[in-house]
């Protein structure tokens, strides 16, 4: 009898650990039934998916795609079987992977998380903050939630949240430094850039009279890969920056950072996604996360309508 997913589920644990011997203690099997199974699969496939020594066990880019292929059918058999005994009900459980920027971590996942456990106690969290891309296949990631625009076609996007930037300084380094009054004011200070690959030493403004959008150079002597790290150099009063407004709403409400030129302000728009692989059947516990993430966020919103002072959610 053909059982393609027993040998998935094995190929996968043996990738996993890295190891024949570790995938047979787990699976109660001799590490050599486990090397021949493996290598059954290679001869159906006419292609080698493990490079295997002695020391080490690694993945060839054949064997990258079985394994991310496997994992995913494998859950969506053991998500049809649950659906199944539970009446039909598409109940959220398991392992969620969300990978996030600093800024919107600490913003909004962070503080969001525990409601969304309490909602859905049988799913279980594996959060991880980073500005820099990630491939979701290659980190074993469900949901990445990142800004701007979106490259990867083969991913799918829904959209959370957009945020228009601001500039900021603190009210130190405007006591010490002065106020810029125009955008070329900025000449004289020292502003904060990204460092992205993406990312322009100029800054866009909207002229108040004719409503014509320009740039103005800028430099400064830090340049960063975070709008959180923007954010906290600006609130240590030695420079100003322009950053997402959701990084910095509270800093502005509170009264740590002070919105400048704003007369100037292009509007210009900062958009916030979740990011998954895209395919037929979406993991419950995938879609759940996401319904949740941009309903709480939409209510955010609603408490605070003005899109110039808040976050404007979709």
């Amino acid at each position: 009898m053909d059982n393609r997913t027993g040998e998935m589920e094995v190929f996968v644990i043996a990738a996993e650990l890295q190891s024949f011997s570790a995938a047979g203690r787990r699976l109660k099997m001799s590490p050599s039934a486990i090397s021949k199974l493996v290598t059954r699969i290679e001869d159906r496939l006419g292609t080698r998916l493990l490079v295997r020594s002695t020391r080490i066990m690694t993945l060839t880019p054949e064997g990258e795609v079985y394994l991310a292929r496997a994992r995913r059918i494998l859950a969506e058999i053991l998500e049809t079987e649950q659906i199944v005994a539970g009446g039909g009900r598409m109940v959220p459980r398991g392992l969620l992977r969300v990978n996030a920027t600093l800024g919107f971590g600490e913003r909004y996942l962070l503080p969001l998380a525990p409601e969304f456990l309490a909602l859905y106690p049988e799913v279980e969290l594996d959060i991880s903050l980073t500005d820099g891309v990630i491939g979701l296949i290659e980190e074993r990631t469900d949901i990445a939630i990142r800004s701007g625009a979106m490259d990867d076609s083969s991913l799918k996007a829904r959209k959370l949240l957009e945020s228009r930037r601001v500039i900021v300084a603190s009210p130190a380094y405007l006591d010490a430094k002065g106020t810029p009054k125009t955008p070329q004011d900025l000449a004289v200070h020292n502003c904060f850039t990204f460092n992205f690959r993406r990312a322009l030493n100029e800054w866009p403004f909207r002229d108040p009279g004719s409503s014509e959008v320009y740039r103005v150079p800028v430099s400064g002597n830090t340049t960063v890969n975070s709008g959180m790290i923007m954010r906290r150099l600006c609130l240590s009063g030695s420079g100003l920056g322009r950053v997402g407004l959701f990084h910095v709403q509270p800093d502005i409400d509170a009264g740590r950072l002070i919105p400048l030129l704003e007369e100037y302000n292009p509007a210009d728009i900062e958009q916030i996604h979740a990011v998954f692989a895209g395919h037929e059947h979406l993991a419950a516990r995938i879609r759940a996360f996401i319904d949740f993430l941009a309903e709480h966020l939409v209510e955010e919103g609603r408490s605070k309508p003005d899109p110039r002072e808040h976050p404007r959610p979709l």
